[in-house]
């Protein structure tokens, strides 16, 4: 496997490119904006002068890491001669679904076509496809290149194969992958998300701050951030569409979006992609600031 297509040159795409293409791997990202590829390049080039500074990585790896890296506007273009394809589009149901379709065509029949979705179902993206038993999800946690857990999600039909052969590539780009089944949520986000939303509902009830609420499962709890604080580096709007996925897979209220978090989705204030969510952002400022609103 040599090959690597990865679909969208956002946090998680240019993170999973950047990951693959510093383990040797020839990489092909695709976006359907020029202007997008042009900034995941400048990000991957950003981290990997972090890696220089801390000694991880010497100049001749980076300079490897970037040629190993082509990017293209056309899906059929970058995915026609892949061995893996990584989709990691925006978290949309239907966004996914048509991808998969259109990879079913453009892809080898060989070809292994994996989601980093973090709660969609991955059965009903293989539903889709010619080859349901080759669709795997891959759901690496952010920031890539640095976390190294992955889940490794099967649908219904996945094979056996196909389950060890990401397993090992996984442990090959030196993460930690954990097999899971494929229902709502998985594990991380089936677990994590309720938490994230019960937090936002005790700021909505006024139980405390966003800096108090975040100090105590900080502290308290030995998380290195706060739930608020990781839901705006996740993505407020992210956070909503996993908690959606999980009320309507298993139909319990508990999964219910709090009404602060839709309200916040709805006005705009995602996190610090937006410069503002629960705390505000400022370039190049790494003091954490808690927003007007909730200041």
């Amino acid at each position: 496997m040599k090959n690597i297509t990865v679909i969208g040159s956002g946090t998680m795409g240019n993170g999973i490119a950047h990951t693959f293409a510093q383990n040797g791997y020839q990489v092909s990202l695709v976006d359907i904006k020029e202007d997008a590829l042009q900034r995941a390049l400048q990000t991957i080039t950003n981290n990997l002068d972090r890696q220089i500074k801390k000694g991880t990585i010497d100049d001749a790896a980076k300079a490897s890491t970037l040629a190993n890296i082509k990017t293209y506007t056309a899906l059929q273009e970058g995915a026609q001669h892949a061995d893996l394809v990584v989709e990691a589009a925006t978290e949309n149901r239907e966004i996914k679904l048509d991808l998969f379709k259109q990879l079913s065509s453009i892809c080898p029949a060989d070809t292994i076509l994996a989601s980093n979705t973090s709660s969609i179902s991955i059965t009903e993206i293989a539903a889709v496809t010619n080859r349901p038993d080759k669709v795997i999800g891959m759901h690496f946690m952010n920031p890539v290149p640095v976390m190294k857990l992955v889940e490794v999600i099967r649908g219904y039909a996945t094979t056996d194969e196909v389950t060890k052969t990401i397993m090992q590539l996984s442990a090959d780009l030196g993460k930690s992958p954990v097999e899971v089944n494929d229902y709502p949520g998985f594990v991380a986000n089936r677990i994590l998300m309720p938490m994230i939303n019960e937090a936002i509902y005790s700021l909505f009830e006024g139980v405390a701050g966003v800096n108090e609420i975040d100090t105590v499962m900080k502290l308290g709890m030995a998380h290195p951030m706060g739930p608020l604080q990781l839901a705006d580096f996740i993505g407020l709007d992210v956070c909503l569409a996993i908690l959606n996925v999980l009320h309507k897979g298993f139909g319990n209220p508990k999964y219910a979006p709090c009404p602060l978090l839709v309200n916040m989705v709805t006005a705009g204030h995602l996190g610090i992609k937006a410069g503002k969510g629960f705390y505000k952002y400022t370039p190049g400022s790494k003091e954490l600031v808690v927003a007007d609103k909730f200041a």
